[in-house]
Parts: structure tokens; C-alpha cells; sequence
């Protein structure tokens, strides 16, 4: 745990993915917002697949990552298909994919397909030196399912399990949390996302066990 009296502005922009992700965003947009990242120095800003390339451009030499998402925002494409999209985001430079798991095969009890496909994943980006997060979308399990997920990933060769897309009806929750990390311990790093906007929130989930915060609100929380 963390103690927040420890942590300054800019020790708190290093827990944070600065993220612009709603579908609406602009080319323009999106450009403001990585450079406008550039002066909190982030850990990384996370952008959509076909944004990444002009991403890696604008934000090359400053130390901030590129990270994007993978079978986003509901996870259920083909492992094939999921593939391919995390191929040609390393290619076009990200430095990290946010993979949204297959949530329909996790509940029809196909576990060893979603294993395989988050191993899949899992081996294409430790190849590239990539980080990868899973995305297990909290909101649409039980207590029971987070456990389980939880310890599935375990044997996934993944570095983040990530609690949310943002796009459901909630986001993460403290408990969600909690359970993930009673599971995984310090095993796997945790992302917490999903209806994050302030810097009390933030700190919440950091002293609760988050490694890192997901969040369209990173300006905002500095």
C-alpha cells in the first residue's frame, strides 16, 4: 500500500493512463489531448487504435507511452481478429494494449478459449516488449466471477488485470479492487478504470492496491 500523504502531483501523473477514448473524438482532438499530456507527464496516454501512429509521432523522445485498446469495448471478436488488431497497434508503435477479454466465453464456462486467447495475446506482446492489460469488466460480473477471472489471469502470462472499459453502465467499484487484489496479490499488476474524475477517487483506489488509474480526467485529477 501507499501511503497518499507520499504522493506529489507529479508522482500521482506517473499512476495515471491519460486516456481519450469516446467516439466522438476529433483528429484534432486528439492531438491536443496527447500534447497536452506532454506537461503532466503521464505514465502513457491511451488513444484509439487508428490514432496511434500519429500519437507515437507526437509524443516520441517526451517519455510518455502509447498505449491503445484491443477488441474494444466489448471483447467478443475472434481471437484471429483480436491478433491482428494487437499486431498492426505494436507495429504502428503502441507501447501497450488494454485487451478486453472474451466476457461471453468467461460466462459460458469456455475458459480454456479465453486463456488461449489472452495467452496468444499475452506472447505477441512480450515479443515486442509490449505491456499487457486485460480488461475483465467488473460491472458485468458477480463477486465470484472477479475471484475466478482474477485466477484465471494468473496463468495467462498478462501484466494488468484492468476492472473496466468506462463504456457500461458502472465503472470500478472499491470492492472490485479488493478482490482482485486477493487474489493476484503482487503477482499482477492492477489498473482501476471506469468512472474515475477526481484526485479523492484516485487515491482511493491507489491505497486500495491500483498500480494504475484509467481516466479521461487526468488533467483534471493533477
Amino acid at each position: 500500500m501507499i501511503s497518499l500523504i507520499t504522493l506529489s502531483p507529479e508522482e500521482l501523473a506517473k499512476k495515471i493512463d491519460n486516456t481519450l477514448l469516446k467516439p466522438s473524438a476529433s483528429y484534432s482532438e486528439l492531438e491536443s489531448f496527447c500534447r497536452n499530456s506532454i506537461k503532466f507527464n503521464f505514465v502513457c496516454c491511451v488513444v484509439p487504435p487508428w490514432f496511434v501512429r500519429r500519437a507515437k509521432d507526437i509524443l516520441r523522445k517526451t517519455g510518455l507511452k502509447v498505449a491503445t485498446v484491443i477488441g474494444f469495448p466489448l471483447g467478443y471478436q475472434s481471437i484471429n481478429t483480436k491478433l491482428s488488431e494487437a499486431k498492426e497497434a505494436i507495429s504502428n508503435g503502441a507501447d501497450e494494449i488494454d485487451v478486453v477479454a472474451n466476457i461471453s466465453a468467461f460466462k459460458s464456462g469456455k475458459y480454456d478459449y479465453v486463456c488461449e486467447e489472452i495467452s496468444k495475446l499475452a506472447e505477441l506482446a512480450h515479443e515486442n516488449n509490449v505491456v499487457i492489460k486485460v480488461i475483465i469488466e467488473t460491472s458485468l460480473l458477480s463477486q465470484d466471477e472477479i475471484i475466478d477471472f482474477s485466477k484465471l489471469l494468473l496463468n495467462c502470462n498478462v501484466d494488468y488485470v484492468k476492472t473496466n472499459t468506462g463504456f457500461m453502465e458502472r465503472g470500478v467499484r472499491p470492492s472490485d479492487i479488493i478482490l482482485i487484489k486477493s487474489v493476484v496479490g503482487n503477482r499482477l499488476k492492477i489498473k482501476a478504470a471506469g468512472g474515475i474524475r477526481t484526485w479523492q477517487d484516485t487515491l482511493l483506489y491507489i491505497m486500495l492496491g491500483a498500480d494504475r488509474i484509467g481516466t479521461s480526467s487526468g488533467i483534471n485529477i493533477i
